[in-house]
């Protein structure tokens, strides 16, 4: 039986992210504090791993209760910990020095995801990650879930179990884990941040050929990814239904099919 084995959140967007036992979905679909800071620059655009390796090198971890976040750059040894609303000014200082330029840090309550009409949380197999470690040299399982950053990671099933939740393109298919309903929406197309040490920010070198390869000769019969334009796809990306948020997934919770594929909304 499929059962949710992880919950992961990354309070500040492109930052580490941390694994909880719980999480409540919000009204946007997102997971309660997963992306709900996010760094900008006086220009107003986002600071991520799309558009700086710097982000990687920066190592956060975070008190979700004492509302604070600990920065420490990889390779130094001194640890600076602030409180993210009293110690704001002073942390949005710490971190224009580090990149090089003045920034802000913006609270978004509803979450800021990388895909606006997919908003729900993403979801990968704890076996589709392992199967990854095999193809890469000196990547190990806890570096691979940090290159690819998904919310929901389901055990007790066979590497790319979650393509099956996919049916061809514009097609959804309803689930459930534990109390709350999902629909997934598409595989998730991948960008550079994979390809890039989670710690160090330095390139793997021809990560996305070997990534899209692999998937293409190990693809399973239930999968769908034949039918898109390429193989270079790595989760699924879901949205939640209307009268889902306010409900809480635990882990453990296990995970049902509760429709046939369906027409995507638009």
């Amino acid at each position: 039986m499929p059962f949710l084995s992880r919950v992961n959140i990354y309070p500040i967007k492109s930052l580490d992210g941390i694994g909880v036992d719980a999480a409540k979905v919000l009204p946007s679909g997102a997971l309660e504090h997963d992306r709900e800071f996010a760094i900008f620059d006086e220009q107003g655009r986002l600071v991520n791993g799309k558009r700086t390796a710097q982000v990687h090198r920066l190592q956060s971890s975070f008190d979700l209760s004492a509302g604070t976040i600990s920065h420490q750059v990889h390779g130094r040894d001194r640890q600076k910990t602030f409180r993210i609303d009293d110690d704001r000014q002073d942390l949005e200082l710490w971190l224009g020095e580090y990149f090089g330029f003045r920034v802000e840090l913006r609270r978004i309550p509803l979450g800021l995801p990388d895909h606006g009409l997919t908003p729900g949380p993403s979801v990968i197999s704890t076996a589709s990650l392992e199967k990854a470690c095999e193809w890469f040299d000196h990547i190990g399982v806890s570096q691979t879930r940090q290159r690819f950053r998904a919310n929901l990671e389901i055990a007790g099933v066979p590497a790319f179990w979650e393509d099956g939740l996919i049916g061809q393109p514009n097609m959804v298919r309803e689930f459930q884990i534990g109390d709350v309903r999902f629909e997934s929406v598409c595989p998730c197309e991948r960008c550079v941040v994979p390809s890039r040490d989670s710690r160090t920010g330095i390139g793997y070198r021809g990560f996305q050929r070997l990534l899209a390869t692999k998937r293409k000769e190990t693809l399973p019969s239930w999968s769908p990814l034949s039918s898109f334009r390429h193989f270079y796809y790595f989760g699924v990306l879901t949205r939640v239904p209307l009268f889902e948020p306010g409900k809480v997934l635990k882990v453990g919770d296990q995970v049902r099919f509760q429709a046939p594929l369906q027409q995507t909304r638009t």
